[in-house]
């Protein structure tokens, strides 16, 4: 098998949440969330070998509904946040909960894809981050620094911050804040930005990206990705993947430089090559391998170098940033 094909495992259920399982950083390691309107709902624990390119796998009970998203803590391993859907007065919420995995789920006793037969364990919960009067909640993105003790809600046109108390048992409103402009304004999606202190988080409306200080909540303009922060990925309903070279909002757009000092003789870089043109912003692929929308996209804790996608229709496909990118980021 090339090393640059992709690797597809397909779910039961329809599905549309995933997160890298942020806080292990020695294997490759997603979670995914699944929408079943008849069956009790699930999050899948996939693990992937990038030697053999196998994929194994365990699964957990989500039983309190349809899971619209899912994000892990940054500092724990076991414990992690969804946002789900719950009918309350015959209308439908989504609601978000902070929970912890079983603790007999340990690394490395993970079935095989086809095995079906393998009893599924429980959640445990932790805290609901649910504010009533705040609408039904989008997203809920952790604070990527420190001991996991801070995330974010998105519930309609506002932005809670909440602090997890008694390890993560009680949920503690810190503050908000409201979007504000014409029409009914709901967020869709966000993302904590692990630069500048932690400090500051970008959300998405619709078709505008907004970002927020969590300081004094005041509006700014980038969104970066955690470790080459010019590789941008999008998901859309047309069923593709793009991968982005986005160097004008980069922190190295050249790569990582290195000192002239540091360099050996053969590893001189001739004249013509230091008067290069800058790269521009452009697409690099466009990934294919779905056959309905693309609800998310992530990339592997583990590997900056690999990421997942998942569509609608429970496929999950697993891709590498193509060896000529990568290698010119680098060097």
């Amino acid at each position: 098998m090339e090393d640059d094909a992709p690797v597809i495992y397909g779910l039961e259920f329809q599905a549309r949440a995933l997160t890298p399982q942020t806080a292990e950083t020695d294997a490759i390691r997603f979670l995914v969330g699944t929408q079943s309107l008849k069956y009790d709902n699930q999050i899948h624990i996939i693990d992937f070998d990038d030697e053999n390119n196998i994929i194994s796998k365990n699964v957990l009970l989500h039983q309190v509904g349809e899971i619209w998203h899912i994000s892990a803590s940054p500092a724990d391993r076991g414990v992690l946040a969804t946002c789900y859907n719950r009918t309350a007065d015959s209308k439908v919420l989504t609601c978000a909960a902070v929970w912890r995995m079983p603790a007999e789920l340990e690394p490395g006793g993970h079935e095989s894809p086809e095995d079906a037969a393998s009893p599924a364990h429980a959640l445990e919960l932790l805290c609901h981050l649910d504010h009533a009067a705040r609408g039904s909640t989008a997203c809920v993105v952790w604070e990527p620094a420190g001991a996991g003790g801070r995330v974010i809600s998105l519930a309609d046109n506002h932005v809670l911050l909440w602090d997890l108390q008694e390890s993560g048992s009680r949920a503690a409103l810190a503050s908000s804040a409201s979007l504000e402009g014409k029409g009914q304004l709901k967020f869709t999606t966000g993302r904590w930005s692990p630069h500048h202190n932690c400090t500051q988080v970008a959300t998405a409306n619709d078709t505008a990206v907004r970002g927020w200080d969590t300081r004094t909540m005041r509006v700014w303009s980038v969104r970066y990705n955690h470790s080459h922060d010019q590789l941008v990925l999008t998901g859309s309903s047309d069923s593709r993947v793009v991968l982005s070279n986005m160097v004008s909002i980069s922190s190295e757009p050249f790569g990582q430089l290195a000192d002239d000092d540091d360099l050996s003789d053969q590893e001189e870089r001739r004249p013509e090559e230091k008067s290069q043109e800058p790269p521009q912003d452009s697409v690099i692929t466009t990934y294919e391998e779905h056959e309905d929308s693309v609800y998310a996209v992530d990339w592997s804790s583990a590997d900056p170098w690999l990421f997942a996608s998942l569509s609608y229709d429970g496929r999950l496909v697993i891709n590498r940033v193509p060896r000529a990118l990568k290698y010119h980021i680098l060097l």
